[in-house]
């Protein structure tokens, strides 16, 4: 039977950072009662907007099982995790811990609560170094890195609870995520900062002397590396319908890749600033 979507009470984890608190305002706007549930190590509270927000941390089974029980949840959106590749490469093991650990033990307290819908937001690091250009959800899977690994580890671990029970799962695998709330009340806010499109902005407002292109030697028109960027705003809209399949389809467990299907070079993207910004 098709579940209603309206009024939904909804648990973002890592509601506090970047993609997960506009995953938030975009579920307030659906008329859901969202809660946050954010520990603020890579968060920050002041994104938090219109939420009963819950500082913690998904290994405190305590605290899990409290939240829990005072909201009988409708779903859950999962963001949170460490995602930084050269970090996990210096830290596997917090990387795996955080990562995977955990989420296992939200995935505990879901079944324990009866909580059977869950959008996790996956990687598509975990494919490593692709074949060709265009990587689709059915090719092989081979990260090369700790941060890859933890999020193809947490992928099945998520399938087989699937199986094993009632969990029903979409895993969103995207690229790199990019650009803030069209109302200007979020954005991206990394300390330190490592992705291109922030950096080169803040070149442009004066806060960064220059911005540092690492390689000129891809086999790409201009020399320079090609990425798929997806807009935050249309990541929220792929998380939305990926819980509306779960509730209106006999659909257990899905993995969809998220992305604009067009590259664009680190020149491009540095001349396309130049070009509206004026500096």
């Amino acid at each position: 039977m098709k579940q209603s979507i309206a009024q939904m009470k909804v648990l973002v984890t890592g509601g506090a950072g970047y993609i997960g608190s506009h995953m938030a305002k975009y579920l307030i706007e659906k008329n859901c009662i969202v809660t946050v549930l954010d520990n603020l190590s890579t968060g920050h509270l002041h994104a938090v907007k219109k939420c009963n927000f819950v500082e913690g941390d998904l290994a405190d089974q305590k605290l899990m099982g409290k939240v829990f029980s005072e909201t009988q949840f409708d779903a859950v959106f999962h963001f949170a995790a460490f995602s930084q590749v050269g970090e996990s490469v210096e830290y596997p093991l917090e990387y795996f811990r955080n990562n995977v650990s955990n989420t296992a033990s939200l995935l505990h307290v879901m079944k324990q609560a009866e909580v059977n819908y869950l959008v996790y937001s996956s990687s598509a690091a975990v494919y490593g170094i692709p074949a060709s250009n265009y990587v689709s959800e059915t090719d092989p899977t081979n990260p090369i890195n700790p941060y890859g690994r933890s999020k193809l580890v947490v992928e099945k671990l998520i399938e087989d609870c699937s199986a094993a029970g009632d969990l029903k799962a979409v895993c969103l695998r995207y690229f790199n995520a990019a650009g803030a709330d069209p109302q200007a009340g979020l954005g991206e806010c990394h300390e330190p900062e490592t992705h291109l499109i922030p950096l080169v902005l803040q070149v442009a407002s004066g806060k960064k002397k220059k911005i540092t292109v690492y390689g000129d030697d891809y086999e790409t028109p201009d020399g320079t590396c090609i990425r798929d960027f997806i807009h935050v705003r249309d990541l929220c809209e792929a998380h939305w319908l990926g819980l509306r399949q779960l509730m209106q389809k006999n659909t257990k467990y899905s993995i969809y890749n998220l992305g604009n299907g067009e590259g664009f070079s680190v020149l491009k993207v540095i001349s396309c600033s130049r070009e509206v910004t004026g500096k």
